[in-house]
């Protein structure tokens, strides 16, 4: 590992341990055992999300060989927004309440797994060129965001602000209750993709470079999509659809340290996540006093990323 890389991953450490102290420990009064727990784990699903939004963006680019896309972008968050109208829609705003999160928790993984799975297979197998696979999750977003939004119409305003509160991110109110699914499969999902972490720096050379390379370029990009899919799925149910910060994060990541190898990027990634979540909230929430949205600011930073990207390309 190079110097610069040493310097800028101790440095993202040190930054995320005072966000972390700062998240903790500002501000606290009154019962400090009720309040650090309280605050333990909100910061708990801050990380888990920061993880999961850092891992499976940097995967989703490095396959799809495209530093733009984020794999809310093909899709995935529209296909969330529609799976929590259409219950609400069939079950009622009170039905919708009622349904277990473990149970809803593993449906919405398993339709997105599913999505993604349907989605990019086709694709892999014929080998076909990115635009089309990024045409394909355009398209589809905004069959699922029409979808969602003729059931909007039809739905009386209680349901209609259940919807409202399931569709839209939120860090302030995180599922404490699917913590402890959501650490296991995020877990889970980031090992494997560590443990790939040097079949990844092969097939970002490109499908065929890889293949020569004795890398069996097909079942390592379909395997890397699903675990994909499942921290979407994750990041999606712990505070709902975010499109654009996994762009912002990764591109933070990638100038700090200056590399794509995987071995460095990945925790580099995963570490500014870490400081922009906890360390924004701590701001907003104790420098602020509470004032703003951390999901808004996230996903304006994330949009003014993406169309810098759009126009650094254009101008090749």
């Amino acid at each position: 590992m190079l110097k610069r890389e040493r310097l800028a991953l101790a440095l993202l450490s040190v930054l995320a341990l005072v966000a972390t102290a700062a998240f903790l420990g500002l501000n606290l009064r009154g019962d400090l055992a009720f309040a650090l727990e309280l605050r333990g784990v909100r910061l708990l699903a801050l990380v888990l999300v920061a993880v999961a939004v850092a891992a499976s963006t940097v995967t989703f680019q490095t396959v799809t060989a495209n530093r733009i896309l984020t794999p809310a972008i093909m899709g995935l968050d529209a296909l969330y927004a529609f799976g929590q109208t259409a219950l609400v829609f069939g079950l009622g705003a009170h039905g919708f309440a009622a349904l277990d999160p473990r149970l809803k928790f593993a449906g919405e993984s398993a339709l997105m797994l599913g999505m993604a799975l349907a989605l990019f297979l086709p694709l892999l197998r014929a080998r076909m060129d990115v635009t089309l696979m990024l045409l394909s999750g355009v398209v589809l977003g905004v069959l699922f965001r029409s979808l969602s939004a003729l059931l909007i119409r039809l739905v009386d305003p209680t349901a209609f602000a259940a919807i409202q509160g399931a569709t839209f991110a939120s860090f302030n109110v995180v599922r404490s209750d699917l913590l402890a699914i959501a650490g296991v499969v995020t877990v889970v999902s980031v090992a494997a993709i560590w443990r790939a972490r040097r079949a990844l720096d092969v097939l970002a050379l490109g499908a065929d470079p890889a293949t020569g390379l004795g890398l069996d370029w097909r079942r390592s990009a379909v395997g890397l999509l699903a675990l994909t899919a499942l921290l979407v799925a994750v990041s999606t149910a712990l505070v709902g659809p975010v499109v654009f910060l996994g762009l912002f994060v990764v591109a933070v990541a990638e100038r700090l340290v200056d590399t794509r190898r995987h071995a460095v990027l990945l925790p580099a990634a995963v570490l500014v996540g870490v400081v922009v979540l906890v360390g924004g909230q701590a701001l907003l929430q104790h420098g602020l006093g509470g004032e703003g949205a951390l999901g808004i600011v996230a996903e304006f930073l994330g949009g003014v990323v993406f169309l810098a990207f759009l126009i650094s390309e254009a101008r090749r």
